[in-house]
């Protein structure tokens, strides 16, 4: 550590006190000997620590079983890879990893026994948990389209590498006030969710010099969470080669600037709320005093962060495949199918969007029909067009200490429900997250779920569900809006089928929900939605 702590002696909560006391990244030098005791013995205040191996205690947390996530930098993992990945699911993962919707994967039932010699494993092939939760820098994401997208001003995969490299493992950075999610794309379709990052770099041009120069402006403090915020553009352009001093100077005002009292308000999108965006830039220009002013944003759209269907690549002659993974869970023997393609069709690798879902690329025409023709297909979509395509889902209350109701085990169900009712020829998305932290990017969707506690009439507890509506990134984002009211699991479909047969009943030709939503505003929906509770039984009712 080459820099000096600041903030010990103002009010603390205690995971800073702790952290004052020993580093979060001294759990991978803690665990050999945590191991040869029983889990029952470690005391439940350094259950933080486990975060920063990238490790959350499963419920019920008295087993000692774990979620774990490794770290994938832009969402691109080799076939070395992508094999140990598929090889940890069969033996620890109960059979099946988790896609996540930051280009990671994760997954349930790891061992505390056996973590010292699953991270060995994990080490050898090139990839980390380390940071892959805790309050450090997140994976860093990328356009998973990155180099082979023809969309893109240019290939940002070295980029993310290096910015990677840069905070990986660097305890300079190992003690921020909490989390803090990178975004780096070129994507002129914001195929890097930009808006809902920390700190986000978006492609831009501008004139230095008298010529055009490729480069990024720059979005400062998104997030979603409980209080989810838009990120704020900031009067600054770099070029590919400043994103390592720009990260590197935004992550240091964070770490000596950002608040450590509450967690529930320490996210870099409250300082710069409280800061203001020209303060935070006015610190920025005094570390880099050569910053040039922002150029020209070339962001035209917004692809969800989703790679799905058959298209071309920029090499010509290959198309990506970018295949549809209902809740991103995805079993270890079909994996392991997508990886044979891979390596027989492909080249040496796979990749992984922002919407649970996985990308084959380099497949030459030649070899096209043949790969489509292939037996896996039939049960993984490489043809976007059903609800069940576009759904996210967070882990939910089968595993997550947090979630209030079940989600990953539904979505596919409820949307498989949804689909044998409705067919749209716009991309809905509709997800389906536990609580109100937005894992599942609940803020952004067309149609947002949220468990949440309920009763019904006779005072009997039940999972319950609120919707949400109207989130988009385009033309710098818009939150869903949460309509009042709530359904149990039992009639959550019916209730989403109500807005969807309002959609489908009364919009233009080709015009999205989104639109539609705005044309018609949450009053409107408001009412369709009570239209439908009203005529639920007094004992389906939920409160």
């Amino acid at each position: 550590m080459s820099y000096q702590v600041t903030w010990a002696e103002t009010k603390l909560n205690k995971n800073e006190v702790s952290k004052l006391q020993e580093d979060g990244l001294d759990v991978f030098k803690d665990l050999p000997e945590l191991v040869k005791h029983p889990f029952s013995e470690v005391d439940k205040s350094y259950y933080m620590y486990f975060k920063f191996a990238g490790l959350t205690v499963q419920k019920p947390q008295a087993d000692g079983n774990f979620m774990m996530r490794i770290k994938v930098p832009g969402g691109v993992i080799n076939l070395k890879q992508a094999d140990h990945i598929a090889w940890i699911a069969e033996n620890y993962g109960h059979g099946y990893v988790d896609l996540t919707t930051r280009q990671a994967v994760q997954y349930h039932w790891i061992p505390f026994a056996k973590l010292p010699e699953i991270f060995k494993g994990i080490n050898a092939v090139g990839l980390t948990t380390a940071g892959a939760e805790g309050d450090i820098t997140r994976n860093i994401i990328d356009n998973p389209l990155s180099g082979i997208d023809p969309d893109e001003l240019f290939d940002t995969r070295e980029l993310v590498l290096k910015v990677n490299a840069h905070f990986q493992g660097n305890r300079d950075y190992s003690n921020l006030p909490r989390k803090m999610k990178i975004s780096i794309s070129s994507s002129l379709y914001n195929a890097g969710n930009a808006e809902i990052n920390d700190l986000s770099f978006v492609p831009a041009l501008k004139t230095m010099h008298g010529e055009t120069v490729k480069g990024f402006n720059v979005l400062i403090g998104g997030g979603l969470g409980m209080r989810p915020f838009l990120g704020l553009a900031m009067n600054i352009f770099v070029t590919p080669d400043q994103v390592v001093d720009l990260a590197d100077a935004v992550v240091t005002l964070y770490r000596d600037n950002g608040y450590r009292r509450n967690r529930s308000k320490a996210r870099l999108k409250f300082l710069i709320q409280d800061w203001g965006v020209a303060k935070f830039e006015a610190q920025l220009r005094e570390i880099l005093p050569d910053l040039a002013t922002a150029g020209d944003n070339q962001m035209i759209g917004w692809s969800a962060g989703a790679a799905l269907g058959i298209h071309p690549q920029k090499q010509t002659g290959y198309n990506y495949i970018g295949v549809s993974i209902p809740a991103g869970r995805l079993a270890a023997a079909d994996f392991r199918a997508f990886i044979d393609i891979a390596r027989q069709y492909g080249r040496d690798e796979l990749r992984f969007d922002h919407a649970q879902n996985l990308v084959i690329p380099y497949i030459s025409d030649a070899d096209l029909d043949t790969v489509k023709a292939l037996p896996i297909f039939e049960h993984y979509s490489y043809n976007p067009h059903q609800l069940l395509d576009f759904g996210t889902s967070c882990t939910g209350a089968q595993y997550c200490n947090l979630a209030n109701a079940h989600t990953k085990e539904l979505l596919k169900p409820l949307l498989n429900n949804l689909d044998d009712r409705f067919s749209f020829d716009q991309p809905l998305q509709i997800t389906l997250t536990g609580c109100g932290n937005n894992c599942a990017h609940r803020s952004t969707a067309d149609i947002g779920v949220e468990g949440a506690g309920g009763k019904t009439a006779s005072g009997d507890k039940v999972e319950a569900y609120k919707l949400s509506l109207g989130g988009s990134l385009l033309n710098g984002g818009h939150f869903t809006e949460m309509l009042k009211g709530k359904v149990d699991q039992a009639h959550l479909a019916d209730g989403i089928a109500a807005i969807l047969a309002d959609y489908r009943d009364h919009k233009t030709t080709a015009e999205s929900f989104y639109a539609y939503y705005q044309r018609q505003g949450t009053a409107y929906f408001q009412t369709v939605f009570e239209t439908y509770l009203a005529q639920l039984a007094p004992a389906e009712a939920v409160h």
